[in-house]
């Protein structure tokens, strides 16, 4: 007897847009569906997995998270997705969804286009890929660059490549999707959100379904069971790599001069603090170095003394969030852990030494 095909989700999105606060909802109102998580982090320290670990829902277990730690999984398909799928497909009691978040930094196409090989594409399909945008990051362009500015160096000195990699990687997000989630609709007013609205569908060709989320709360339902079968449309789907691959192929060109995807343009570090007593004063010398070093993304855990429980720190650029997430487990070592993320041009030794220095 045929199974029927497991359905897959794959959730991405710009480093900080939301995506584990989402999954995180959409596990405690999942309606008894028992999910297999697959979590791909962009630096040393696995703050999301940890997150989502903590969440405490009885229809995804701590068994049922998977991370994968060796790199973006737009780069590492062969060697750690598809090995990590077909592991979990061998498992005795089959889950009834898959769900995998991304790194913010990857490309989705890759990951979509890997549920076509033979050992996976008759067992799973992608339900659908869900982008989840960052409004408020949007609104205050973060994804834009200064056109004019861009073509008034081009025109001076035409070899000079200033494509952004920001704008480009937001672009390739929302080009894969069958949902967009404007995330963060509450820190914008109507004229606001109608602006993102207007810029997300202004970057893309296809068009699909747009919803707005405060706090990354979108019902379950919304996000699973789209039954878009992702991978047989991966071909409209193309990242600006891919197109330009296709281009330079069609010319005669060689590549060289082509722009791949990797991570070169951005670093990340961990680092271990000492405990924080006063987290409020913490978050506003952590929000003054964030703004003097341009730090795209800041998260982590920290140790407050005699608080039982552990803080969760989640900084978007200059935006700070912090909860308490859940107890120390007892024999777990309290400490303060963070993992910085930012663009290749930074002062790294300055910007751990500021890091450091803010606690």
């Amino acid at each position: 007897m045929l199974q029927q095909k497991i359905p897959a989700t794959v959730i991405t999105g710009f480093l900080g847009a939301g995506k584990t606060t989402i999954i995180r909802n959409m596990l405690m109102n999942a309606g008894g569906k028992k999910i297999a998580l697959i979590i791909n982090e962009f630096g040393d320290l696995g703050v999301d997995g940890e997150v989502l670990k903590g969440c405490g829902a009885d229809n995804c277990t701590e068994d049922d998270i998977i991370e994968l730690t060796n790199g973006c999984i737009c780069c590492t398909v062969a060697d750690d997705f598809v090995p990590t799928m077909q592991r979990l497909l061998e498992r005795d009691e089959r889950p009834d969804h898959i769900v995998i978040e991304t790194s913010g930094l990857a490309l989705p196409q890759p990951l979509v286009a890997a549920f076509n090989w033979p050992d996976i594409r008759t067992r799973v399909t992608v339900d659908g890929v869900v982008t989840v945008v960052d409004s408020a990051a949007v609104a205050a362009g973060r994804f834009a660059d200064d056109h004019d500015r861009v073509d008034a160096m081009r025109e001076q000195d035409a070899s000079l490549d200033h494509d952004s990699p920001l704008e480009e990687l937001f672009e390739d997000q929302l080009t894969c999707a069958d949902l967009i989630v404007l995330n963060k609709t509450d820190l914008l007013d109507g004229e606001g959100i109608a602006a993102v609205r207007s810029e997300v569908a202004g970057r893309i060709n296809r068009r699909p379904t747009l919803v707005e989320a405060r706090n990354g709360e979108v019902p379950a339902i919304v996000l699973l069971g789209l039954g878009a079968g992702s991978e047989a449309d991966i071909e409209n789907r193309k990242s600006h790599h891919e197109l330009e691959h296709e281009a330079a192929h069609a010319s005669g060109e060689g590549h060289d001069h082509l722009h791949h995807h990797d991570h070169d343009e951005f670093e990340s570090f961990a680092l271990r603090l000492p405990a924080i007593s006063d987290p409020a004063a913490f978050v506003e010398r952590l929000r003054s170095v964030i703004e003097a070093h341009d730090i795209l993304r800041l998260k982590g855990f920290v140790d407050v003394p005699g608080k039982p429980m552990r803080l969760v720190v989640q900084a978007v650029g200059s935006r700070i969030d912090t909860y308490f997430d859940r107890p120390w487990a007892a024999g777990e070592k309290r400490e303060t852990r963070l993992v910085v993320i930012g663009l290749h041009e930074w002062d790294f030794a300055a910007v751990v030494d500021a890091v450091e220095k803010a606690a």
